[in-house]
């Protein structure tokens, strides 16, 4: 078995919102490079995948902040694996600054044929996997199943070409960036602490017109990204602790 591995960042000014706090967004992003990273580090990285036009792709994800980091404080990242089947694997993270555990997070994961656009049976990478996992538990409870959203509010935006990763698709961080968007600052200025919740269901391409309906529901917001072509892209719930 392996053990916990931590990473190092910083939280850098162009990581920090208009309250000098690292943005759930970057708190994100730093988790899911540190996922890059590490799988790079122990054989299965994109790099590897990518050789058999194969790729990673987040299905599911779920994070709780207890406190946004603010700018230029040092925080470390831990991250480890922990289960593993032929459809998805799942990768926790937790992010600490000393004694101090600031978020923790729990992603779900499939691999994706960059041909045929399909998820792939995992199957191959299982001896490799069996060398990368720990024997810990989740730091927090899986990504919630979100079912559909009833918008009160609606935005529309087409995807463009600062939209899209290495995969050509809409990459995680814009989604969650659209959804803050719809939430009122003065929500997001007093936040003693979040969980979001996001489950993808389908890929969104360059130059599709997306819709993002929002509605909040006994104080969680509530999101649902789709397609001009109807496709339900994406689901998201976001709840403040305070």
């Amino acid at each position: 078995m392996a053990e916990i591995t931590s990473y190092n960042y910083r939280i850098e000014p162009q990581d920090v919102d208009f309250t000098l706090r690292a943005s759930v967004a970057s708190i994100i992003n730093y988790m899911l490079n540190v996922a890059g990273i590490d799988a790079h580090n122990k054989g299965f990285g994109v790099d590897v995948l990518q050789g058999q036009s194969f790729t990673w792709v987040l299905s599911r994800l779920a994070v709780e902040v207890r406190r946004q980091p603010r700018q230029y404080e040092e925080v470390q990242i831990a991250t480890w694996v922990n289960e593993f089947n032929r459809l998805s694997s799942t990768r926790n993270f937790r992010m600490e600054m000393g004694d101090e555990i600031l978020a923790c997070g729990v992603s779900q994961w499939c691999m994706f044929n960059m041909e045929t656009r399909q998820s792939v049976d995992m199957s191959v990478l299982k001896d490799v996997y069996e060398r990368a996992m720990v024997d810990v538990e989740s730091p927090i409870a899986h990504p919630a199943r979100i079912r559909n959203v009833v918008a009160d509010n609606v935005l529309s935006r087409p995807v463009v070409y600062s939209d899209i990763d290495f995969n050509r698709h809409v990459n995680t961080l814009r989604y969650i960036q659209m959804m803050f968007d719809a939430i009122p600052l003065e929500r997001i200025e007093k936040s003693a602490g979040l969980r979001i919740d996001l489950n993808f269901l389908a890929e969104a391409r360059y130059g599709e017109v997306l819709t993002i309906g929002s509605s909040i529901e006994g104080g969680v917001y509530m999101f649902e990204v789709s397609s001009d072509s109807g496709k339900v892209l994406c689901r998201s719930r976001i709840e403040y602790f305070d």
